[in-house]
């Protein structure tokens, strides 16, 4: 095989044009047989494995800088930098599905969020011209989805702004993000695929003239790098130019021999220069290819001949959303949909399908998506902005002075919620409660089954003066857990015997812990701990009716899915504090760090949020104040 002589990317300078053509089928066989038994992002990678090729032939990585936006497209290139046991892939101890500095030194960005590329590319090219390096370039490769964020032409904008400054840019264009490419700059790019004449014309042109001897093959490169006004004629790319970037394309994707010199025309080139490249997300695997959703976009274990999972999923906290999005919209006319080009991950695909007109996809731009629902709000509708948690971060500012500085009923969902694990640290959702806390007047809501779920996203539709945020996790929705009793709006799951005047621990279960939490309580019975579970419901604001309840407890302990630093534990502590409550508290959530990938339950144990591991360290809490509570009795004694 050739492919497991490629240890490096200068391996691929020496083989054959026909030897490129067996690479290329040969990493697409790989790509199918490795991530059908792990799973990971199939569709993107199977699209870009000549373009990949390519660009390591033209540039010299690691010294010339190949930069994927977001990096579900990495796993070609991984593959050509000597990286090629899959066998752990996104799990602990294996590859990240990511770029990843950790890995190799032909990786620069981190497992990120999308559109950003650009930006990085921009101050790459900014400081190589600073320091006098003449002889490094840089290449970056963005999705024709990934175009539609604002980030993209901010970066866009500055680059074009330095006619002198060498930078290339790839616009990997399979009409599609995770589905198809929405928007006024997805219609221009159909354009520009659409109208052939330009290409047909070259076409015939390089035909003609490399059988013109000596002279044909400097001709046929002149002619292809003709100028604004003979491309203009014969195809409308004028968009890209009129902003002041040289513009090479459309190219075949999926011919390395064009690829390439397209891509050397563009390092020669003295200033920005962007290379569209037309490439078939899911190319060579016929599953991929008749997935209309995403294309295989990302996929779990599967089997490699039909693509179908080995596997049938159980329903998953997407899915009663999902569900529930339907029946809130035959019932309410007013509720409308937002999604930031993820219609099929968040849940909204449903929706989309009977209420087509009531159904907004922004493309990848959450920002815009959430002053865009103020907007909504405020001519009169209910937007529900579906995202997952970790993008939302994106908005925070919209968040806090579009929505509610101007008291705009919105409701945020926020799917993949706390640690989703295989991804990394870019995908954990764990900032989300910490991050919200500071904004005036937003309730948060963390449910902690399909039914709550259910309910509050009910409840929080019918807010009507300021924004709503519903938050879950990624996979499996667990067991029911039923309620035993209420306090203020809090739902009690486990109260003491009746004989236990003041109870030891008092347990705020936030989520989808609510399972652990009783679990918690449980090993504590054993140990003559007396324990109260209590699920606020609503997170933020505290409710009033904590504090009495907290007081009535020698301990209270909080258990979130969420960064320790500002989430609930810390707004439950102040709470107390603001009441006068002075009892101990003890906070369990993640670690304030960037996790690696690995699977949630082995990140969950890692991090000590495990029943057996908070129980321990509760019972020592209480352990220490029986002894404090031993020693002032004897001290009085004395």
């Amino acid at each position: 095989m050739l492919l497991t002589r490629i240890k490096g990317p200068r391996d691929l300078d020496r083989l054959s044009p026909e030897q490129l053509n067996q690479l290329s089928a040969e990493i697409r066989s790989f790509l199918v047989d490795a991530v059908s038994k792990t799973g990971g992002h199939l569709g993107p990678n199977l699209g870009v494995v000549e373009l990949t090729i390519a660009l390591h032939r033209v540039f010299d990585s690691p010294k010339d800088k190949i930069l994927f936006d977001t990096g579900h497209q990495a796993y070609v290139h991984k593959l050509l930098t000597g990286r090629q046991d899959f066998t752990h892939l996104r799990t602990k101890g294996g590859l990240s599905g990511y770029p990843s500095r950790a890995e190799s030194e032909h990786d620069v960005i981190e497992n990120s969020h999308a559109s950003t590329v650009l930006g990085w590319a921009d101050g790459i090219a900014k400081a190589h011209q600073v320091l006098g390096r003449q002889d490094h370039h840089v290449a970056a490769v963005i999705g024709d989805g990934a175009l539609t964020g604002g980030m993209a032409w901010e970066a866009l904008n500055n680059i074009a702004a330095a006619k002198d400054r060498p930078l290339v840019i790839v616009v990997n264009d399979n009409e599609r993000s995770y589905g198809p490419t929405i928007g006024g700059l997805a219609d221009h790019l159909a354009t520009l695929r659409t109208t052939d004449g330009y290409e047909r014309f070259l076409a015939r042109g390089k035909e003609i003239l490399e059988r013109t001897p000596v002279v044909g093959k400097p001709l046929y490169e002149s002619l292809h790098g003709a100028k604004k006004g003979l491309k203009d004629f014969i195809a409308p790319q004028g968009m890209f130019e009129d902003l002041g970037l040289k513009y090479i394309g459309p190219i075949d994707g999926h011919d390395v021999e064009a690829l390439e010199s397209a891509l050397q025309r563009a390092k020669r080139f003295s200033g920005p220069v962007i290379v569209h490249c037309l490439t078939q997300k899911g190319r060579g695997y016929t599953p991929a290819l008749e997935h209309e959703a995403d294309r295989f976009h990302a996929v779990g274990v599967i089997h490699p001949d039909t693509g179908l999972p080995v596997q049938a999923s159980a329903a998953s906290w997407t899915s009663v959303f999902s569900d529930e999005m339907v029946k809130i919209g035959r019932e309410r006319p007013d509720v409308v949909a937002i999604t930031a080009a993820m219609l099929h991950p968040v849940g909204l695909n449903k929706f989309a399908e009977e209420f087509p007109d009531r159904i907004y996809d922004v493309g990848i731009a959450e920002q815009h998506g959430a002053t865009s629902a103020a907007g909504l709000a405020t001519a009169g509708v209910h937007p529900v902005f579906a995202v997952y948690a970790t993008f939302l971060n994106r908005a925070f500012d919209q968040v806090l002075m579009d929505v509610a500085l101007h008291k705009c009923g919105v409701t945020f969902v926020l799917d993949r919620a706390g640690v989703t694990g295989d991804d990394g640290a870019s995908h954990n959702g764990m900032w989300d409660m910490s991050i919200l806390q500071v904004v005036p007047g937003l309730r948060l809501a963390a449910p902690r089954d399909a039914e709550q779920l259910r309910a509050q996203l009910r409840e929080a539709v019918e807010v009507k003066d300021a924004p709503t945020v519903v938050r879950f996790s990624k996979g499996v929705v667990g067991p029911a857990v039923p309620a035993v009793g209420k306090v203020g709006g809090m739902d009690l799951l486990r109260v003491p015997a009746p004989e236990v005047t003041r109870p030891d621990v008092l347990i705020v279960s936030v989520g989808a812990f609510a399972p652990m939490c009783l679990e918690v309580a449980d090993l504590l019975d054993k140990q003559g701990i007396s324990a109260t579970v209590v699920d606020p419901r609503w997170v933020k604001p505290v409710d009033e009716a904590l504090a009495p309840l907290a007081e009535r407890h020698r301990v209270v302990v909080t258990v979130e899915d969420n960064g320790r630093t500002g989430g609930v534990g810390s707004a439950v502590s102040q709470a107390l504090r603001d009441a006068g409550v002075d009892v101990p508290l003890r906070d369990f959530g993640i670690p304030q760090r960037f996790l690696d990938h690995a699977p949630r339950k082995e990140i969950l144990a890692e991090v000590g949020l495990t029943a057996p591991d908070i129980a321990r360290q509760v019972t020592g809490l209480v352990s220490k104040l029986d002894g404090r509570y031993d020693s002032e009795q004897a001290a009085t004694v004395d």
